[in-house]
């Protein structure tokens, strides 16, 4: 597979995928999209972001790798490979996924990591977080921090012993055993790893859902999690997904995003989108115009 990546300032990063969940039907992803939006921005969704003729998107699941001077930084850690997910068939059980061979092939081994941020604790955020050995989920990065907001923490874990559920399963497989381990950090809704990444609430997806901001040589690029699940949301920003638990607050976040990045220049890095996977903003009215690439 072809690395992609790119730099931010003295930044370097790189993306590391898992899989891509092709033709996804966009009235799932996007319940509430108005009818009118596909065709007025036909022109550079269709063939990159839209099959016109199935009304399918594809899903990219991916992990963004940040090499500052002072530390390495994994984004979130997508599925994971051997976890028990029924309730989401495209995850259950994989083996065969080269998300690991990626890492290894960006020249990071999991003991290279220093810090996993996770922007929220979903089933695709946190899968990598651990791995199966001898039967036994442990942490993947050994030498790491895992960190992620504590209001998202809160959310996530289950209340007593919790139900025998998908959501229960995740966070015993893939979030338990990292604080088991003592590797978590909790952190505020604000919060400077070093000068160069700062981890900043950006609720509404869920509850604790954060974003990172890296910032060098003049140059800031947010990495946004689900804030944004597809280039039709930064036309129709009003537009929230299946996934969003709080539908005014993720309209509200996510016009601060993407406004902040019209109005600064600054390059949208989010978790799914098709390549090129990034991309510049711009005002077009009361919406936004997505401008693929660095």
């Amino acid at each position: 597979m072809a690395m992609f990546g790119f730099a931010i300032g003295d930044i370097a990063i790189t993306q590391i995928e898992e899989f891509v969940d092709p033709g996804v039907p966009v009235q799932f992803l996007l319940p509430d999209l108005p009818d009118d939006v596909i065709p007025a921005n036909l022109d550079w969704l269709a063939p990159r972001f839209l099959d016109p003729a199935t009304m399918g998107v594809d899903i990219t699941m991916q992990s963004w790798l940040i090499r500052t001077r002072h530390h390495t930084i994994l984004v979130d850690t997508c599925g994971g490979n051997h976890k028990p997910r029924e309730h989401f068939p495209v995850f259950h059980q994989r083996r065969s996924s080269a998300w690991l061979d990626n890492l290894c092939a960006a020249g990071v081994s999991p003991e290279d990591i220093d810090y996993v941020f996770c922007t929220h604790l979903h089933i695709d955020h946190v899968g990598w977080n651990t791995r199966l050995e001898n039967g036994v989920w442990v942490p993947t990065f050994p030498n790491a921090r895992y960190l992620w907001s504590q209001a998202e923490y809160d959310h996530a874990r289950p209340a007593g012993d919790g139900a025998d559920d998908g959501e229960h399963a995740i966070f015993v497989d893939s979030v338990l055993p990292v604080v088991e381990a003592g590797l978590a950090q909790m952190v505020g809704p604000s919060f400077d790893l070093d000068d160069q990444i700062a981890i900043e609430a950006a609720p509404g997806h869920t509850p604790g859902h954060s974003l990172l901001r890296a910032r060098s040589g003049g140059q800031v690029g947010l990495f946004t999690g689900d804030a944004l699940h597809h280039p039709l949301q930064i036309a129709a920003p009003d537009c929230n997904s299946f996934a969003c638990a709080d539908a005014h607050q993720a309209r509200a976040t996510r016009r601060r995003i993407l406004g902040e990045c019209a109005d600064h220049g600054h390059l949208l890095v989010p978790a799914h989108f098709a390549a090129p996977h990034v991309g510049r903003i711009t005002r077009a009215g009361d919406a936004f115009r997505f401008h693929p690439g660095i």
